[in-house]
């Protein structure tokens, strides 16, 4: 499969790290989230960049503790073997109060190594 054409696919077919992740983030259950990322991961959100597991905890736990809303799993693409999208939609008192964000997860060794969030 080439990486540049994504092949729609059923949220719930999405790897299990990623459930995982998507889960434990939507629960802020920061541990388990985690423990789904890489010691080396990236994570690019909002126009920052968090590397490592420490970072990623803090980002996790701000990002938790910022807001109160309702996330639901919409859509998911597979690009290739280690590359998926997946589609949150979100409600809640943040500025705008509805958003549909796009998660783009690269793998390895079955962890999430880079994951960028945008609109």
């Amino acid at each position: 499969m080439r990486h540049d054409q994504p092949r729609t696919i059923a949220p719930d077919a999405l790897p299990e790290v990623v459930i995982r992740y998507v889960k434990a983030h939507g629960a802020r259950d920061t541990a388990t989230a985690v423990s789904a990322f890489t010691g080396d991961a990236t994570v690019i959100d909002d126009g920052h960049t968090y590397e490592g597991t420490a970072e990623i905890t803090d980002w996790l736990g701000r990002s938790a503790g910022e807001f109160t809303y309702t996330t639901r799993l919409t859509a998911a693409w597979q690009t290739d073997a280690t590359h998926y999208v997946a589609t949150q939609h979100l409600e809640g008192d943040f500025p705008g109060g509805v958003v549909d964000l796009h998660y783009r997860f690269a793998l390895r060794d079955d962890l999430i190594e880079r994951l960028v969030i945008e609109a």
